[in-house]
């Protein structure tokens, strides 16, 4: 984008979407032009508490307005590919929650997509901008963890009581906050997987999806690389506190998360281990946004989106990925990730759960984009 020209970005979705209301509000190069839900009484009430002035009830009408330049869409996981797809083809911007689709081919139309319109599309993938991430990449880019061995991610969380599409969701179905940390850090995409789907959910939970596993644990094989990662998943019926997680082993350091939240990282110094508070990044932000690594929107817990509860502010990364969207437009690159990696990561889970219910066999991912 040329000259001082600021972002002018629609928020789609106010439930988890709210939360990045004040970061554009406070970013140098944004407008956070308007605000998009079809519950017209919610629109109305986070226009009225933020200060957002433009207001539409229907996604097709933010589309039609000349003066959007992008979307963040954060809307239910079955609409996230529609949507943007229709806002590629609309000439829009387009940032997503997680996770970019819900099947191969919806991915491989948004690579498709995003080239032909030339615009941006980043999955907003919280954990590979967390401060935990951040602090291995940190170490890894500087040689102190050495070469990379092995990698392993986890995300056990209960979701009782979330909106019904949730109800009986294929584990591997979410799988982005486990898959991308892996792949993210030593840059690779993954070329092959290998699932194993364990224990049984309820048959009223089986029956919305067809996916009767309780549990699903992968290994990745990732392209041009010596390197492998395992990942697990679960989302009903297995007693666990809430962890999004990733453990990296190279053969100067290894870091491995904590088991329980709050509680400090580890890094080990070969077999020597220490326990490490991980700093927070906000220093990397434009100053107006730094304050939003350890703040969310509101200030009662009863208030706060469930996402933001559960992950504790999702590890300070909404900033974080807000600006990476928006540097991204301004400077006409590729967002970290973008459409390619995304659907890279979005189809190693959507794989993964095609290996479980084949037994475990091996299922290649398609290379769309590379």
């Amino acid at each position: 984008m040329a000259g001082d020209k600021k972002v002018r970005v629609a928020i789609i979705g106010l439930g988890f979407g709210a939360e990045f209301i004040p970061i554009y509000q406070n970013h140098p190069h944004a407008e956070m032009y308007a605000i998009c839900q079809r519950n017209e009484k919610r629109l109305n009430e986070v226009g009225d508490a933020l200060g957002v002035a433009k207001r539409y009830t229907r996604y097709a009408d933010v589309l039609n307005d000349p003066d959007v330049d992008a979307v963040h869409i954060n809307t239910p996981i079955p609409d996230h590919a529609a949507q943007s797809l229709a806002g590629l083809k609309a000439g829009k911007h387009v940032a997503c929650t997680v996770p970019m689709a819900t099947t191969i081919e919806e991915c491989g139309q948004l690579v498709e997509a995003q080239r032909a319109s030339g615009k941006q599309y980043m999955m907003m993938e919280t954990v590979v901008y967390s401060r935990e991430f951040l602090f291995v990449k940190q170490l890894y880019d500087s040689g102190q963890l050495g070469r990379i061995q092995f990698l392993r991610g986890s995300h056990l969380q209960e979701m009782a009581g979330w909106p019904g599409y949730w109800e009986g969701l294929p584990p591997m179905h979410y799988a982005t906050h486990c898959v991308s940390p892996c792949l993210q850090l030593p840059g690779k995409r993954a070329e092959s997987v290998v699932c194993h789907g364990s224990g049984r959910i309820s048959d009223a939970l089986t029956s919305k999806y067809g996916s009767p596993f309780a549990v699903e644990t992968a290994t990745i094989k990732m392209a041009d690389s010596h390197l492998c990662a395992e990942v697990t998943r679960s989302l009903f019926e297995t007693a666990r506190q809430y962890i999004e997680s990733f453990d990296v082993y190279g053969d100067k350091i290894a870091f491995e998360w904590p088991r329980i939240e709050h509680e400090p990282c580890v890094l080990h110094h070969g077999e020597k281990p220490e326990r490490v508070t991980v700093p927070d990044f906000a220093h990397l932000l434009p100053e107006g946004i730094q304050r939003f690594t350890t703040k969310g929107v509101y200030d009662s817990d009863e208030k706060q989106h469930l996402s933001f509860i559960q992950g504790s502010g999702h590890g300070g990364s909404h900033p974080h990925l807000a600006n990476e969207f928006l540097m991204a437009v301004v400077e006409g690159r590729p967002a970290v990730p973008d459409a390619v990696t995304s659907a890279n990561w979005t189809m190693t889970g959507i794989c993964a759960h095609q290996s479980a219910m084949q037994g475990g066999a091996r299922v290649e991912i398609p290379r769309f984009g590379w």
